[in-house]
C-alpha cells in the first residue's frame, strides 16, 4: 500500500483540530483557533514522524503522552496541575470517541484499505471520511456529557462566587439551579441573578434607585438635577456631579434581560456586564469573562443562605 505522507498530515491535522475543539467546549475554556491550529499541527507532525519510524522513542507510550500533554498546554488555558489534568482526561475520551467513530465508518467505506503502522491508522480513505466521523463524534459526545452532567448535579447545591465589576468586587454564596439557563439575548452571555441589595458596594446607588428607570430607557429624567425645598424661597440641588459620572460610567455596561420566572411572567431585569465572576470550588478557584449579572429586586432565600442564583453550565 502506498502511503503518501501529505495526506496523513492533513487528515491528522482535521481530525485533531476537531478533537481539541470538542475537548474546550466540553471543559468550556477559551477558544483561541490559532493556537488550536497549532496544536493540530504538533499533532499531525507526530503522526507522521511514528510513520516514518525514525527514532524508536516516537511510537512509546510515555512519549505519546508527553505529546498529548503540550498540545493540551498549547490549544487550552488551563490555571493550574488539576485543571490540565482534568482537560487531558477529557481529552482521551474525546479522541476514543472520535476514533471509534471514524474507524467504523472506514469499515463501511473500505475496510481492505486501512493498514495500522505504530498505532496510527492509515489508507486510502478520504478526508471527507475522517471529517465526517469528526462531526458525528462531536455529536455523540456532547449529548453524552450533556446527559451525565444533567444526572450528576441534583437539583441544586450552594458555591460562592466573587462579582467583580468596574475593578470592584463582591463576595456571595449562590445557588446552583440547573434549570436556570437565562441568557442575555443578544450576546448570548449567561446570566447570573443577584439581590440589588447586596450590589451597592460595587455599583453606584444611582443605578441601583433607578432600575426602572434605566430598563424604560429613561437615563435623561435620572441626569435632571434632584431638587428639594430648602426654605420658602430657595431650592437645594442634591445631585453631585460625580452622579452623573457614574452612570456614564456604567451605561454601556447595562443590559436587559427578559425572564419568566421568580414567580412572574413576561418581566424585564436590568443587568450589568461583568468584568469576571470567580467561583470558588473545593481546590481551585475558577474566573469566567463572559458573565452579565442581573440586579433582583427582593430576597433570593427566606433564610439568607444564598443571595444569587447561578446556572449549573456557568460553575463547570
Amino acid at each position: 500500500m502506498t502511503i503518501y505522507l501529505d495526506v496523513v498530515f492533513l487528515e491528522n491535522v482535521c481530525m485533531d483540530y476537531i478533537i481539541l475543539v470538542a475537548t474546550i467546549v466540553i471543559v468550556k475554556k477559551k477558544f483561541k483557533p490559532v493556537r488550536i491550529l497549532i496544536s493540530s499541527l504538533l499533532g499531525a507532525l507526530y503522526a507522521v514522524l511514528t510513520i516514518l519510524n525514525i527514532l524508536p522513542i516516537y511510537s512509546s507510550m510515555i512519549f505519546k503522552i508527553i505529546v498529548s500533554i503540550i498540545m493540551i498546554y498549547i490549544a487550552v488555558d488551563t490555571n493550574g496541575f488539576k485543571s490540565l489534568f482534568k482537560t487531558i482526561l477529557i481529552f482521551y475520551l474525546v479522541s476514543f470517541t472520535f476514533g471509534g467513530v471514524a474507524l467504523a465508518l472506514l469499515y463501511f467505506v473500505k475496510p481492505e484499505d486501512i493498514l495500522m503502522k505504530d498505532g496510527v491508522y492509515i489508507g486510502t480513505y478520504t478526508i471527507k471520511t475522517v471529517l465526517m466521523g469528526g462531526i458525528i463524534g462531536f455529536a455523540i459526545i456532547s449529548a453524552v456529557f450533556s446527559i451525565v452532567r444533567n444526572r450528576i448535579v441534583k437539583n441544586s447545591k450552594y458555591c460562592e462566587i466573587n462579582i467583580v465589576i468596574n475593578s470592584k468586587s463582591i463576595k456571595t454564596n449562590a445557588l446552583v439551579d440547573t434549570g436556570n439557563f437565562l441568557k442575555e439575548p443578544i450576546t448570548g452571555m449567561p446570566v447570573i441573578i443577584v439581590e440589588k441589595n447586596i450590589l451597592n458596594e460595587i455599583i453606584p446607588n444611582i443605578i441601583l434607585e433607578n432600575v426602572e428607570n434605566i430598563i424604560d430607557g429613561k437615563i435623561d429624567s435620572i441626569r435632571k438635577p434632584h431638587l428639594v425645598h430648602a426654605t420658602s424661597a430657595s431650592y437645594v440641588d442634591i445631585t453631585e456631579e460625580k452622579d452623573f459620572e457614574e452612570i456614564d460610567e456604567y451605561i454601556t455596561r447595562f443590559k436587559v434581560i427578559p425572564f419568566n420566572s421568580l414567580g412572574r411572567q413576561n418581566g424585564i431585569l436590568l443587568g450589568l456586564k461583568a468584568d469576571y465572576i470567580e467561583i470558588f470550588k473545593e481546590e481551585e478557584t475558577e474566573r469566567k469573562d463572559n458573565v452579565v449579572v442581573a440586579m433582583y429586586n427582593k430576597n433570593l432565600s427566606k433564610n439568607d443562605d444564598y443571595h444569587a442564583i447561578i446556572g449549573f453550565d456557568v460553575v463547570l
